[in-house]
């Protein structure tokens, strides 16, 4: 049976309400705490990036919360957030194989950078990306009684090896200059749900954990090493939905060397209603600066 992805995007948006309802505010900054386990405010200061999950916020939240921190400390007056665009429809999906068998992304009309203040396409609007990240950002800033630096999102889409042509890029370059920079991605997607077969499909806690990080490092060297054709078609059979955000968050910061500082995962039988294991991995990386 196809899937609906215009349903898959509303029953995401209505668990993510539901488990920040869950979570309520005790559980918010509970989470803000063990979001302290890491000071990567020196990292965004020396113009590296920091990667956070966007999973399940009961399950990775700790992660969001730490690049939040680390927004918050560095001193930095505007943070840039590269998000992920997921396609929740048939068109942008077919777009996204169709560039990556080869196609040229330009003839595609998804082609671009969206966000707020940009006209356009803005399919940005129902995604779910940085939902878990504006809840911990207004919590932490109400809790601090600041208003914090300047938030901007951008939401890249087809990047296909060539995230120097995308439209929107180099305004993309001139806003990051002195911005904290920071991205969302969920690096790895797995098991019987996401089509894999059920021999080949591993429980987190079984060597699915262990798979997810050789398989996360492998796409990580690629990016390290500047190949972006190379990612683009790593995210793809990792089916990691950073395919675009990874690449443009490289370009823009230039060489890197990256590190996973916490791995976590968050079941997804429910939201695909598909016999376990199907999950997703949750990471938080760090990237600092090589040149």
């Amino acid at each position: 049976m196809p899937l609906d992805r215009k349903q898959l995007r509303d029953d995401i948006q209505r668990l993510y309400r539901a488990e920040h309802e869950a979570l309520g505010e005790a559980g918010t900054l509970d989470l803000l705490v063990k979001g302290r386990a890491w000071d990567l405010s020196a990292t965004l200061g020396a113009a590296g990036v920091v990667v956070f999950p966007h999973a399940g916020v009961a399950d990775c939240g700790h992660q969001i919360a730490a690049a939040v921190h680390a927004c918050l400390d560095c001193g930095a007056d505007r943070v840039v957030v590269v998000s992920v665009l997921h396609a929740f429809s048939d068109e942008m999906e077919a777009a996204r194989i169709r560039v990556a068998n080869g196609g040229d992304p330009s003839r595609e009309e998804f082609w671009g950078i969206q966000g707020p203040g940009i006209t356009g396409r803005a399919e940005w609007l129902n995604d779910h990306a940085l939902y878990s990240f504006r809840h911990f950002w207004k919590a932490e800033t109400r809790r601090r009684g600041t208003r914090g630096p300047e938030v901007i999102e951008r939401y890249p889409y087809l990047a296909g090896g060539k995230p120097d042509g995308l439209p929107g890029i180099d305004e993309l370059a001139r806003l990051s200059e002195g911005a904290a920079l920071v991205s969302t991605v969920d690096p790895f997607h797995h098991g019987i749900g996401y089509g894999d077969s059920p021999e080949e499909s591993l429980h987190p806690l079984e060597g699915g954990l262990e798979r997810a990080g050789q398989v996360i490092s492998e796409g990580m060297r690629l990016l390290e090493n500047g190949d972006y054709w190379g990612y683009n078609q790593h995210c793809v059979s990792a089916k990691s939905d950073g395919r675009d955000a990874g690449q443009v968050f490289r370009y823009l910061r230039g060489p890197m060397q990256g590190k996973i500082l916490d791995l976590s995962y968050t079941d997804a039988t429910g939201l695909y209603a598909s016999p376990p294991p199907t999950w997703v991995a949750g990471a938080l990386f760090e990237w600092q600066l090589t040149r």
